[in-house]
């Protein structure tokens, strides 16, 4: 009998186009419209740095020659783009029935089969990139078992800027700590602007702070105007500042729950930038795929051996990235 995923709506390309197409359930900062996609042709990217210089001219009298310019530095730093497989498999059992003489549905009903486990799969990969973004917002991009894959602190020779609100202190002047958070990310734009600073927090941080005696008068005002129509965790600003309770987390493959943002921290970082950030994304490792742009996603199927179900392979190539690491600040309420 002949092989319905010989069929081309199998193929590489329409599976790939397929897992596509599929919503992603998951990603705040996906909404946020933090990390456009920089599709690039090379698993391994480059990034420029361009330091420039502004400096005072000094008066000089007439017919003397003037200040020699000084030509900013370049800095090349090389990033490896993780390569993220996973695989499933459609066995026998799942399409079984679905044969049929003449039938005009059996493709259609396969397809269903296939569409079910590339949207599990497709999930599993949006999670993992959220995971990605958020290291990429707070300095450190992890791996799913935790590890580091890149200090973007250490990549480019910065330190990480830390500000304790001290919310147990009811005297702790929030208001001030947020025009700090303001100062240190507009002092480390360096040439980029910003349209707002938004804050991810945990709920510990996001409780401690919309109960804290200095904000809770101003956060209950903009309660009584907002809880007809807006969540009340999704966004309160505060301050200069709009401050959000971020839940994300997940279990890798051990069944161990990571949360993306540790508990009592929260993490700044200013939006409406131009290139501060971005997600390149790789080619897949096959054949077809050298040397073309990267795609958000790619799967492909074949069968196994004897004719024992169909393997299905999906991967992503994707690496978040923060180009100005400097703007990114971490807050503590303790």
């Amino acid at each position: 009998m002949q092989n319905p995923f010989d069929n081309p709506g199998f193929s590489m390309a329409s599976l790939t186009t397929a897992i596509n197409l599929i919503p992603n359930r998951y990603g705040r900062i996906e909404q946020l419209g933090l990390f456009p996609a920089k599709p690039v042709r090379t698993r391994q990217i480059i990034v420029e740095e361009y330091a420039g210089r502004l400096n005072l001219l000094p008066t000089k009298p007439p017919g003397s020659p003037g200040t020699v310019g000084e030509r900013g530095t370049r800095t090349l730093r090389s990033f490896v783009i993780p390569h993220i497989p996973h695989d499933d498999v459609v066995l026998p059992e799942e399409v079984q029935g679905i044969r049929a003489f003449g039938s005009e549905t059996e493709m259609e009903a396969i397809a269903g089969v296939m569409a079910r486990h590339l949207e599990t799969m497709r999930n599993k990969h949006a999670i993992t990139l959220e995971h990605l973004r958020m290291g990429a917002l707070k300095g450190q991009i992890l791996d799913a078992d935790g590890s580091t894959i890149y200090d973007l602190y250490t990549e480019f020779g910065l330190s990480q800027t830390s500000i304790n609100f001290d919310l147990a202190n009811a005297n702790s002047d929030i208001k001030g700590h947020c025009y700090d958070v303001l100062a240190e990310i507009e002092d480390n734009l360096k040439g980029e602007f910003m349209t707002d600073v938004h804050v991810l927090c945990s709920p510990q941080f996001f409780r401690a702070l919309t109960t804290h005696k200095a904000v809770k008068e101003a956060y209950t005002n903009w309660q009584q105007g907002a809880i007809l129509i807006n969540d009340v965790r999704s966004g309160f600003t505060f301050g200069g500042i709009t401050f959000e309770e971020y839940r994300g987390q997940a279990s890798d493959i051990n069944g161990t729950v990571r949360k993306f943002i540790a508990p009592g921290e929260a993490h700044a970082f200013p939006l409406g930038t131009v290139d501060t950030f971005g997600t390149y994304l790789a080619p897949a490792d096959f054949n077809e795929t050298v040397n073309t742009l990267g795609q958000p996603l790619y799967a492909k199927q074949e069968p196994r051996k004897f004719e024992r179900g169909t393997d299905l392979h999906t991967q992503s190539n994707p690496l978040p990235m923060c180009h100005r690491p400097g703007v990114l600040v971490k807050l503590t309420s303790a």
